[in-house]
């Protein structure tokens, strides 16, 4: 994070700031490494909070010319006009995800909206704050595709894709997490949606142990699968997706459509093809579904992969 990488940084938060987003984007993914000596580096826009995350300790120095950027940022007119309220520097590499509140005052909760839809975050007191930002074009997709369905929401977290199929019309959405907590956020978004609350379910459970659960509510006309690249004691993705893939045929509908999606910038988009067709063969790939533009990767195969398939 040099003198330059800086300077790209300041031009490209300037230029954001001074068409600010009407819903929550990313302004700055260093992490798709297109920016060299910024590969450690993200910017969002969160309804007027601006949050930026660092995933890598920089040098002190370097720390310290990045606050000194960051606070010349917000005394600028580009930062007043744009409406921010509140500069935060996030350090996603500590073990709390320690968050400095560089001006404003310190937020930890807020509401955000995309695609019309509002989903509540936290700020400041965990390494992921409810809503990724990356998944929006995949939660777009199941609101379109939801209508009359009953769905499957696998690793659910905190029921984005819950609130998208309900939104888009969905007959019934069951929703299934180990993280009670998530899923009671899952149903704050609910709430903040207006949404008919019977017609979604919440099962705080381990996966592998509630197989019998899961199928008693189906069969599905959609399952959605976004499971944690790694998630110590509970989930290895290239062991335990499998292992998801090979009940498919008893989850799904005979005209089922399945939306399987992978975070690991390690495997590309075939790793996952090639395990749905050994595994549940029945099973047709149909698309993978694109990224928003914020999250351009400088090799598309290493960002995130949702792709599509459809039981014939």
């Amino acid at each position: 994070m040099n003198t330059q990488a800086l300077a790209v940084l300041h031009h490209h938060l300037l230029t954001a700031l001074a068409t600010p987003p009407a819903e929550t984007r990313r302004l700055f993914h260093g992490r798709g490494r297109r920016w060299p000596g910024l590969e450690q580096l993200t910017v969002d826009w969160l309804q007027g909070v601006v949050l930026v995350s660092l995933f890598k300790e920089p040098q002190a120095e370097e720390q310290a010319t990045l606050r000194q950027l960051l606070e010349d940022l917000a005394a600028s007119p580009t930062w007043t006009q744009s409406g921010a309220t509140a500069l935060a520097l996030q350090h996603r590499y500590l073990p709390d995800s320690d968050v400095q509140w560089l001006t404003g005052a310190p937020v930890e909760q807020c509401t955000l909206i995309e695609s019309g839809l509002r989903y509540r975050i936290d700020l400041g007191r965990k390494q992921n704050n409810g809503l990724f930002l990356d998944m929006r074009y995949g939660r777009d997709w199941v609101r379109a595709n939801a209508q009359g369905k009953q769905v499957l929401n696998l690793f659910a977290y905190t029921c984005g894709f819950s609130v998208a199929a309900i939104a888009g019309g969905a007959e019934h959405v069951v929703n299934l997490d180990m993280s009670r907590a998530a899923l009671t956020r899952g149903r704050e978004n609910h709430h903040l949606n207006g949404h008919d609350l019977g017609k979604v379910s919440f099962l705080g459970h381990d996966l592998f142990k509630s197989w019998a659960k899961v199928t008693r509510s189906g069969p599905y006309d959609l399952v959605i699968i976004d499971p944690p690249s790694f998630q110590k004691g509970s989930f290895l993705l290239t062991k335990d997706y499998q292992r998801v893939l090979r009940r498919l045929p008893e989850l799904l509908t005979p005209r089922g459509v399945v939306l399987a999606c992978m975070n690991d910038p390690a495997l590309g988009p075939e790793y996952l093809v090639e395990e749905l067709h050994r595994e549940a063969p029945g099973l047709r790939f149909v698309e993978r579904l694109e990224n928003p533009p914020e999250f351009a990767d400088i090799d598309p195969q290493s960002g995130l992969k949702a792709l599509v398939f459809h039981r014939d």
